[in-house]
Parts: structure tokens; C-alpha cells; sequence
């Protein structure tokens, strides 16, 4: 039987969704779990304001409970809902700024962020001292861009190009892009800015993808006794 990670978009825009889509495809192999995304079709447009970042909690957890899957990706680079998903399955469930996090400060000492918008820094700042390492933050600088803007692919590239770069001049030795909506343009924030630049639903189903295979010894090792 082929595992499954559901990737779960919690805004309603397709465009965002089809960049996480596209983003994650290459993690797409033979021998490893199915890939799959979706959206929460009634949600905002983008998860904006707190009252955005509470409101989508239940629909997550309401999905996560009718869509079976070996590990679940919340696709919000805030995490909305994470700790609420978690107490509706006993699969491993992740949220792609602290997966992010981590993978930053394996490339460097310290990271900046470039945020969707202005109104995200204080979620993002939240999970940061949940994980202790606010500290290590270098800066983070703001889009303020709309959505279907953010997930065009040439729009928002100067504005990203002079974040990251302004990032770096902060003491970032790796840059996180903020928001699912930027997931088109790692490649090129990278280049502009010559740091390593993370992807957070990349990382998110990186980490993923290891909880799977790694369950597969646990599983193979019952089945034997």
C-alpha cells in the first residue's frame, strides 16, 4: 500500500495552492509516499489577520479527521492550527515555518524572514519563542503584497529580490521565504541575494517524507514477530 502526506492549503486561493503543488513536485519519486494537495475551499483568501489564523483551526482538524493520509502538511508558512490538528490524529502532522526554522539554522547561525505581510510578524514571532530561538532571528521584512500578486510569476520579484538582499545585509546567512504564496520564487530569491533561501512546504514535507519511511522499520519489524 502507497503512504500518503496530504498537504493541506488552509487559504482558498489556487494560485498559492498550485505553487505549493509545484514547489513539492519534486520531492515526487518512486518507492515514496504519494504527494497530494489540496485547500480549504470556504476559507479566506489568505491568512491575513489573527482572526484568519483561528478561524481556519476546526475546518483543518474537520479535513485531517475525513481525509486519512501517514502524515499531514499544514501549507501556512504561520502554522495555523497546528497544535488543534494534532489533537484529532495520531499521525504525524507538521507546520512549515518551525520545519523552515530548522532548516535555516542548519545552513547558518542566524536567519531572516520575509514575511506576507505586516500583520504576520507577531504569529511568526510567536512561534519563534515557542521554539526558543527568536534570538537567532536576524530580521524580517514584510511584502505587503496581495495574494495573487505574491503568487505571480514575475510581479512580486524585485520587492522579494531587495527583501532578501536587505535581509542578508541584516546578518542573515539563510533566508525563509514567509508566506506559501512566495513558493515559485526560491530559485530566484536564492540567486539574488546568494545565501541559501528555504522553501517552508519544502521543508515541511522533507520532514514529512523522513516520519513516513522511517514508520516502514517500526512496521516491518511487527510484522516479523
Amino acid at each position: 500500500m502507497v503512504e500518503r502526506i496530504l498537504v493541506i492549503n488552509p487559504n482558498s486561493s489556487l494560485s498559492c495552492t498550485d505553487g505549493i503543488a509545484g514547489a513539492i513536485a519534486p520531492f515526487a519519486a518512486p518507492g515514496l509516499p504519494r504527494l497530494d494537495v489540496t485547500r480549504l475551499p470556504d476559507s479566506p483568501g489568505a491568512i491575513v489577520t489573527w482572526r484568519d489564523w483561528y478561524a481556519v483551526a476546526e475546518p483543518l482538524c474537520r479535513m485531517v479527521e475525513a481525509e486519512p493520509a501517514d502524515a499531514y502538511v499544514i501549507g501556512c508558512v504561520s502554522d495555523p492550527g497546528l497544535e488543534a490538528v494534532r489533537t484529532v490524529t495520531d499521525k504525524p502532522v507538521f507546520g512549515p515555518l518551525r520545519c523552515a526554522v530548522a532548516a535555516a539554522m542548519m545552513r547558518g547561525e542566524r536567519f531572516g524572514i520575509i514575511a506576507f505581510t505586516d500583520k504576520s510578524k507577531p504569529r511568526q514571532r510567536r512561534a519563534l519563542q515557542s521554539m526558543g530561538v527568536d534570538t537567532r532571528l536576524a530580521g524580517t521584512i514584510p511584502l505587503n503584497l496581495d495574494m495573487e500578486v505574491l503568487t505571480d510569476p514575475v510581479a512580486p520579484r524585485a520587492r522579494l529580490a531587495d527583501a532578501a538582499r536587505e535581509l542578508v545585509a541584516l546578518g542573515a546567512e539563510a533566508v525563509i521565504l514567509g508566506c506559501a504564496g512566495m513558493a515559485g520564487h526560491r530559485d530566484f530569491a536564492e540567486q539574488a541575494c546568494g545565501v541559501p533561501v528555504i522553501e517552508p512546504c519544502q521543508a515541511a514535507v522533507t520532514q514529512a517524507l523522513l516520519a513516513v519511511v522511517a514508520a516502514r522499520g517500526g512496521r516491518m519489524r511487527l510484522a516479523a514477530e
